[in-house]
């Protein structure tokens, strides 16, 4: 499995899981769950992360979390690490609470905003551990119907507008929302090398906002059959239909496309974005 996704710019959005070392429980108790939000809440007014959906599980957790100002490692790094000088200190113990690195996966917002929300708080479901999704309390999904008040750091608000302008009235369809996600398929089949959930586009517009350091780690998936960027070049009409179709193959970075045409990466980016073929000429709707 490719290395969790490491990538930060302002506004990202990440689905966050971190699993306990040897998959043993990270939590003994309630009081220590209560211990974990109470740092998450730290960690949130500190970085300035929007929460929208969280789950304690037994030997680990999900988060979903937009950084605006681009600090998912520094906040994660006070996470995971407070909460293992904390846990050990107060059982007497050595040694790691966290199996290695944490996995964030990248996430476009305007598509699996919502899923997320939803897959988020039914995993108590679908492990069996309760029947429905407002049994388990150590999960967002209470706190968002108002069925338990809500931590400072839970974007409670923004999810529920996405449902309704009253509160009622989005209360009540994000929960008949969540119900239905039992028998939904799960978001992860969209999931693209391990580390972006969002589509190629999606994945084209993170490559622009990262640095040329940032793109050499930046996964490129693997969609369709990939030629060696020679044969793009012959079989174009010019460099920059070339430099298109390469990077329609899903084969290439922007950095690779670069470095082969002798362009910086932004360049590059103008030129597929320029050889877009326009919806409205076609007819059809953006």
């Amino acid at each position: 499995m490719a290395r969790s996704l490491r990538l930060e710019f302002e506004g990202a959005l990440y689905h966050i899981t971190s699993r306990g070392d040897r998959r043993e429980d990270i939590y003994e108790n309630s009081e220590d769950r209560e211990a974990f939000l109470g740092l998450l809440n730290e960690v949130c007014d500190h970085y300035n992360w929007l929460c929208y959906a969280y789950c304690l599980m037994g030997n680990h957790y999900h988060l979903l979390v937009e950084t605006p100002e681009a600090n998912l490692s520094k906040g994660m790094q006070k996470l995971n690490g407070v909460y293992t000088q904390r846990f050990n200190r107060k059982y007497g113990r050595v040694g790691h609470v966290f199996q290695g690195r944490y996995k964030s996966i990248l996430v476009d917002k305007d598509s699996y905003l919502l899923e997320l929300c939803r897959y988020i708080v039914l995993n108590p479901v679908r492990a069996g551990l309760v029947r429905t999704a407002k049994d388990w309390p150590w999960s967002s999904y209470r706190a968002t119907i108002g069925a338990a008040s809500s931590p400072d750091f839970l974007s409670v608000e923004q999810v529920l507008a996405a449902f309704a302008a009253r509160r009622a009235k989005a209360i009540e369809r994000y929960a008949n929302f969540v119900s239905q996600g039992q028998s939904e398929a799960s978001p992860w089949e969209h999931l693209q090398n391990q580390a972006y959930l969002g589509d190629k586009q999606f994945i084209e517009g993170v490559a622009e906002k990262l640095s040329t350091s940032d793109l050499d780690r930046l996964p490129s998936p693997q969609v369709r059959q990939v030629k060696a960027l020679a044969d793009y070049e012959q079989a174009g009409e010019n460099r920059n239909a070339a430099i298109y179709a390469a990077h329609r193959s899903g084969g290439y970075s922007l950095k690779e496309l670069g470095e082969y045409f002798g362009l910086h990466y932004s360049t590059v980016s103008s030129i597929i974005k320029s050889q877009r073929p326009d919806p409205k000429a076609k007819g059809l709707t953006p």
